[in-house]
């Protein structure tokens, strides 16, 4: 039998953790019927549980949880929650709702997406979001209602809690809604050491699109609205975000199998195993990485950004790209400066970076 495909490509290309797995195969097994379309008591017992953890008192009004299929989906349904076809939504150049999910924001919604320059470590400053607020009122112009940023960034860096406080009282000066991409939410919190309340809730975050499948879930993710007036329609009916859900084509019939997933991975926080897993693998191949021997004097890798999380970007010769990626699958990110990218999982093993970096020993001495 072949060896198992490894791979450094993505955390989606993971399998799923064991006590997910078995969650799952209990709950399937169980013989119990429940209602469908979240009415469920396992689906509300996770409702419960993510008000517990997001909010500071249990007096605080309950959020709005909706649990969906895929990341897509889940910026998709915050977008379309805080906007109307006339609004425009503030993103990164290299944010995920524009490079990576096709048209589909825009063509769903109806928004325009109005991307901004990054610094070098992949985050957007309120100057620069400032700078596109001028034609606010302006009848001809696309109206910025909702900022987005990916917590962490798509370079897998992270915005510290100041600098969400930062985006998130420019937002409200502008009367802006204010959503975090958190498809890798846990390691964020994990590089921050920090609950996940710190990074939400308690900077003003109103909307949130929870990850679930890179941390270990089989699939899943979650949208929470924090701000109560998101949970309203304009004519004052109550959760009118239910209906997108559906229109959408999110809303899963058993949905009682993506919440059980966010239970068992929320409850008594064992979203760390995976989050402190993944982010302490990218630690050990980049001090590995950084132990290559030179040739000629010269580095021929070069660590390209800040690694906080469970993601690693390095500049590599361009000839080493096929061997390499042969051995463990992973993506080029920049071909013109032959910069790519190394994605560590909750079950990448030492094995797995030995293997890699003894490949680039063996490309070294060739």
């Amino acid at each position: 039998m072949a060896n198992p495909m490894r791979t450094f490509a993505s955390d989606n290309y993971a399998g799923v953790l064991p006590e997910i797995m078995s969650a799952l195969t209990e709950e399937a097994q169980s013989g119990r019927h429940a209602r469908a379309y979240g009415h469920d008591n396992v689906t509300n017992e996770a409702r419960l549980l993510i008000h517990e953890i997001f909010n500071s008192s249990p007096d605080d009004p309950l959020p709005g949880v909706h649990f969906v299929f895929n990341g897509t989906g889940a910026n998709i349904l915050s977008i379309m929650a805080c906007t109307h076809s006339y609004h425009a939504v503030i993103c990164s150049d290299i944010s995920h709702i524009i490079c990576d999910e096709s048209s589909s924001p825009e063509t769903v919604t109806g928004v325009r997406l109005i991307s901004i320059p990054t610094d070098e470590n992949g985050k957007i400053n309120v100057d620069i979001i400032e700078e596109k607020l001028d034609r606010i009122g302006d009848m001809h112009a696309a109206q910025p209602k909702m900022i987005t940023i990916a917590q962490p960034t798509e370079y897998g860096t992270v915005y510290t809690i100041d600098e969400l406080k930062q985006i998130s009282n420019l937002a409200k000066k502008h009367n802006l809604y204010f959503h975090v991409d958190g498809a890798r939410l846990f390691n964020a919190a994990s590089s921050l050491n920090c609950t996940l309340r710190d990074i939400t809730t308690a900077v003003g975050v109103d909307i949130l699109s929870l990850g679930g499948t890179k941390a270990g879930l089989m699939y899943g993710e979650a949208v929470i609205i924090f701000n109560q007036s998101l949970l309203k329609s304009d004519d004052g009916q109550d959760n009118s975000l239910k209906y997108r859900h559906k229109q959408v084509m999110q809303l899963a019939s058993k949905q009682r199998f993506i919440a059980i997933q966010f239970l068992t991975l929320l409850k008594n926080d064992f979203w760390k195993k995976s989050s402190e897993h993944s982010n302490g693998m990218a630690q050990l191949l980049k001090k590995r990485l950084e132990s290559l021997p030179k040739k000629n004097d010269k580095p021929l890798i070069r660590i390209t950004r800040p690694v906080e999380t469970n993601a690693i970007f390095l500049e590599i010769p361009r000839d080493w790209y096929k061997p390499l990626s042969e051995l463990f699958p992973f993506y080029m990110w920049r071909t013109k400066t032959s910069e790519v990218r190394l994605m560590c999982s909750f079950d990448t093993t030492e094995n797995d970076i030995d293997r890699f970096i003894n490949k680039m020993n063996e490309l070294i001495q060739n």
